[in-house]
């Protein structure tokens, strides 16, 4: 069981974590601009998202 007290987070983490959302979403942009898909985490599971993403296999022959 953790300690109350070691959850705060440290004075820096606010920034990084800012710092880390700007990147992605800088990256994403990048793709998107040259027209590669992006497979992000969405509804619990990994989504292909752009024109270019490949498409699910057709599974209900299983």
């Amino acid at each position: 069981m953790q300690n109350s007290e070691n959850l705060t987070p440290i004075p820096d983490a606010f920034a990084i974590l800012e710092c880390l959302r700007q990147t992605a979403a800088q990256t994403l942009e990048r793709k998107r601009r040259l027209g590669h898909y992006a497979v992000i985490w969405q509804d619990g599971g990994p989504v292909l998202v752009g024109d270019d993403a490949p498409k699910p296999a057709d599974d209900s022959s299983s």
